[in-house]
């Protein structure tokens, strides 16, 4: 009895010390090492700001991926990007040297709709834009905004392509607001915005 005594208590013991470094390897093994750079902050250093410069002036237009506005391949841009509706936008020839591929603009128009331009109808869809696109080279000082082919939105009772709702507008404003590759560009507006304002947050002034 004297011998079993020790024996029990020991084996009541050895568990606990056996286990209790796997339980603290458990613990430990979730934990990253990370950046402190906050993960919305994280895709700016792709975007290179601008100089404040002078705004261009230009008429502006939408088009679609499709065959009859674009090419035979018309998934993919002059530039080797998707042609992804959320983001990417055309200039004509004559702007290449102001608005080369990769150049972020952010569009405004100040003045009221026309019978030929509904700006207000399809605003919300524009956002910011990269250029990564070129139009036919007969058309000068246009920029051109690809657009969802399978949206629509209410024009005078109708449901119509937001293409043909924004229609020609001119006297538009085309401000840069930076550069990014085109290999780079994101997938979606919020992206974009994220890195264009976490590369303005981030900016020395």
């Amino acid at each position: 009895m004297p011998f079993l005594i020790p024996v029990l208590v020991g084996l009541m013991v050895w568990p606990v010390s056996v286990f209790t470094p796997v339980a603290t390897a458990q613990a430990t093994t979730p934990v990253v090492i990370a950046s402190t750079t906050p993960v919305a902050q994280l895709p700016a250093s792709k975007v290179t700001l601008a100089s404040a410069a002078v705004p261009l002036t230009t008429k502006l237009t939408a088009y679609n991926a499709v065959p009859a506005q674009t090419d035979n391949n018309p998934f993919w841009t002059a530039s080797g990007a998707f042609s992804n509706p959320e983001v990417v936008a055309a200039r004509s020839g004559d702007l290449a040297s102001k608005l080369p591929f990769g150049t972020i603009i952010e569009i405004d128009r100040v003045y009221a709709d026309t019978p030929s331009c509904g700006y207000s109808k399809v605003e919300s869809q524009i956002g910011y834009r990269v250029i990564a696109d070129a139009m036919n080279p007969r058309i000068t000082n246009t920029v051109d905004v690809l657009l969802d082919q399978d949206n629509t939105v209410s024009y005078n009772g109708r449901q119509i392509n937001p293409g043909r709702a924004l229609g020609l507008c001119g006297s538009v404003s085309i401000r840069v607001v930076g550069k990014m590759s085109v290999k780079d560009i994101p997938s979606t507006q919020a992206e974009l915005a994220q890195m264009v304002e976490g590369s303005t947050q981030l900016a020395v002034r």
